[in-house]
């Protein structure tokens, strides 16, 4: 089987059933003999910002000179993404060798256990595979971000993560987790394990309130992060300084490079985690860790001028406008703006509207079968903005004419992880050509 191959059966592979319980991925750890048990484990949930804090824990471990593994979703470009080595994307080599490793053991359970056992969804067949390559790599620590909630997610088989982090909670996915803030911070709170600490995003007393319940009831200690821990000391558009005091350990002054000031909470909640796993971590260890993270897609400068943004939900979209405004304050701005039917579309183009003073935007396809007609999205901007919308189904065709219109100004792309990786791809081959 070539690598190709293998991509095209994973994306062929249905996302979601209702039959597949942790007990089906278990069966197949069972057939590995628990490789997952000899790792140090991180695990992180939430709603926005789990992928940056995932990579800021691993940019920690890489900088003390540990072997980790980072698994996070989705991918932007290629599907290799998903699983780093040491801060390095998987090979296509051990990919395609993870991929028949595992597929091996599904077809032998299929057959010896046809009543008990499923074939894994696509995210269960990329952690199982995630767990085949960092075991193969001889990984001593891994992260792991989870795909959709928590207490059902496929990554939460783990049995003793060093620490859990609950990032900030959004309303997302509300037909598989809650239509409730509080519902769904259950949900993501179903990571927490048995005596082992949480540390998570305190902002909201609904969300806390779901996550300390559980911890009380796993004995687990609870580390809260609040907006109130942290001061901005400098943000000179390339990188910013803050100091965090969260009363838990001595006060840090700690640099990010991001042009993006809701990275400072992702931030705070990654050192304290690094902190809390009580692993010999140095504070020269974290601040070169936080200083050297790069996370593609999160306020990204691509282009001069050109920033792609991964936000795709209401919650995302609300952190951006407040950078946005802050870099587009004295210079023209333009969007480019698509989206996916499963995101609240018309609540993200509304925020977007109110709060960007922008020039003029362009709407865009994305998402295969969840895709959003152009014309849909445009006449949704008709509604909240008098300024020209042009609407162009075509990733490319829609990216050349939004740069062109930009000028000397800013071009933000934003509204969907696939736009990102989109992008990403057009202009990596471009630079190729």
């Amino acid at each position: 089987m070539t690598y190709e191959e293998a991509e095209s059966y994973i994306n062929n592979t249905p996302k979601f059933t209702k039959k597949n319980t942790l007990e089906n991925t278990r069966m197949v750890l069972d057939a590995m003999d628990h490789p997952e048990r000899k790792m140090k484990l991180i695990h992180v949930a939430g709603s926005n910002g789990k992928g940056s804090v995932c990579a800021y824990l691993s940019s920690i471990l890489k900088a003390a000179g540990k072997e980790v593994g980072l698994f996070t979703s989705p991918h932007l470009v290629k599907i290799n993404e998903r699983f780093k080595i040491n801060e390095e994307d998987v090979s296509d080599e051990l990919f395609l060798e993870a991929f028949e490793g595992v597929m091996d053991l599904v077809r032998q359970l299929l057959k010896e256990k046809p009543e008990e056992f499923a074939h894994p969804t696509f995210f269960e067949l990329l952690f199982l595979m995630g767990i085949y390559i960092f075991d193969k790599a001889h990984m001593e620590y891994v992260v792991l971000e989870t795909g959709l909630g928590g207490r059902f997610d496929a990554t939460n088989v783990i049995e003793k993560p060093l620490v859990s982090v609950i990032t900030s909670i959004s309303l997302e996915h509300t037909e598989y987790l809650g239509d409730t803030y509080a519902k769904i911070a259950g949900e993501k709170a179903g990571i927490i394990k048995e005596g082992c600490p949480v540390v998570y995003d305190g902002t909201r007393k609904d969300v806390e309130a779901a996550i300390l319940k559980k911890a009380s009831e796993m004995h687990a200690k609870a580390y809260a992060i609040r907006p109130d821990m942290y001061k901005i000391l400098m943000n000179t558009q390339k990188t910013i300084d803050f100091s965090m005091d969260t009363g838990y350990y001595e006060p840090m002054n700690v640099s990010i490079d991001t042009v993006a000031e809701y990275q400072v909470m992702n931030a705070c909640e990654a050192v304290t985690a690094a902190l809390v796993m009580d692993e010999g971590l140095t504070e020269t260890d974290i601040h070169s860790g936080m200083k050297n993270m790069r996370w593609e897609g999160r306020m990204e400068p691509v282009l001069p001028g050109v920033i792609l943004d991964g936000a795709h939900n209401d919650s995302g979209i609300e952190e951006f406008v407040k950078t946005a405004r802050q870099l587009g304050k004295d210079t023209k701005v333009t969007l480019l703006f698509s989206c996916v039917s499963d995101k609240d579309y018309d609540g993200m183009i509304r925020t977007i509207c109110e709060e960007i003073p922008f020039t003029e935007v362009i709407v865009t396809e994305v998402g295969a079968y969840r895709m959003v007609p152009a014309e849909k999205l445009g006449s949704i901007f008709r509604k909240y903005t008098k300024q020209p919308v042009a609407e162009i189904s075509s990733v490319e065709e829609a990216f050349d004419e939004a740069y062109a219109r930009k000028g000397d100004g800013i071009l933000f792309c934003v509204g969907s992880l696939y736009l990102v990786g989109s992008l990403k791809e057009i202009l990596r081959s471009r630079k190729n050509a």
